[in-house]
């Protein structure tokens, strides 16, 4: 239902139509049964894939009427970070808490690895996202994401930042969590990328008191076969998770929250966040992110 699907560089998916990417997602399903190259390897990643696409759908279904009811009466639904705990679930990810959300309404900033982030995230906090724009246009999946009240921004539009500091203060005016991942793309979940501190000025001041609380989304020894880095398809990212063996433990940390209004600037905020980020890397025995500063 969002991110940085948000902010990902999705270079093979853009000069694609809304047609095309149907088409692909055939693919994939079909695809769960005609690799070649995978029954070479893995006899049973086709069924593995095939499985579960079904546990996704099934989760899409248990999900849907009951959220479709609950806005219907004009009500906030709780089922969209459902499903989203439930696709977790069901593409394999186990995932662990360590600390808690802060309370009250929070803005959580997070290191972003793969698209899982998201279902892995939005199941224990029910946040919403800040996404691309582009994803808005997905079929399917960006349906999904405008249930969790994704809100999308434009990195290429000029002269629409100040529309897109409103939709997100709307957001923070909801007593929703969101989450913004503040690389503006997919890491290798080992290391950090500078920080975009550009949407982070909708916090000076927020529109209401609100706590920044860090997040490191940590994949330990699996990072490296989880990350959506380079130019992978969309498409090719997807099936290679959907077929990977053996379930996959995740953490997500949530660290030390603090109050914008200390920092001077979202400058500042950016580099406490993501100071905090790559000391729990450090700490966790993964390699630190090197102390590049926000551009």
């Amino acid at each position: 239902m969002s991110s940085n699907l948000s902010t990902r560089n999705w270079n093979s998916c853009k000069s694609r139509s809304p047609k095309s990417w149907v088409s692909g997602w055939s693919i994939t399903v079909w695809s769960c049964t005609a690799s070649r190259s995978t029954a070479r390897t893995d006899r049973i990643a086709p069924l593995r894939c095939a499985g579960r696409l079904f546990l996704l759908a099934s989760a899409l279904l248990l999900c849907l009427i009951p959220h479709l009811g609950w806005r219907l009466a004009g009500r906030r639904s709780p089922w969209p970070s459902r499903f989203l705990g439930l696709a977790a679930r069901a593409i394999g990810a186990r995932i662990s808490l360590d600390g808690q959300p802060a309370g009250g309404d929070i803005f959580l900033l997070a290191n972003h690895v793969s698209w899982i982030d998201i279902l892995a995230l939005g199941g224990a906090t029910g946040t919403a996202f800040v996404s691309k724009d582009g994803v808005a246009r997905w079929p399917v999946v960006g349906w999904l994401a405008a249930q969790n009240n994704t809100v999308f921004v434009s990195r290429e539009r000029r002269g629409g930042l100040s529309g897109q500091m409103d939709a997100l203060r709307s957001a923070l005016m909801g007593h929703q969590p969101v989450t913004l991942f503040p690389e503006g793309t997919t890491g290798d979940g080992t290391t950090l990328l500078p920080f975009k501190p550009t949407l982070l000025a909708v916090l000076l001041p927020p529109p209401r008191p609100v706590m920044i609380q860090p997040v490191y989304i940590d994949y330990g020894a699996a990072a490296s076969d989880i990350a959506w880095i380079g130019d992978e398809p969309a498409v090719d990212n997807v099936l290679r998770i959907l077929r990977r063996k053996g379930r996959l433990p995740m953490t997500i940390r949530f660290l030390a929250p603090f109050d914008p209004a200390k920092c001077a600037d979202r400058k500042a905020i950016a580099a406490l966040a993501r100071d905090r980020i790559a000391a729990s890397i450090a700490a966790h025995h993964h390699s630190s992110a090197p102390p590049l500063p926000p551009v």
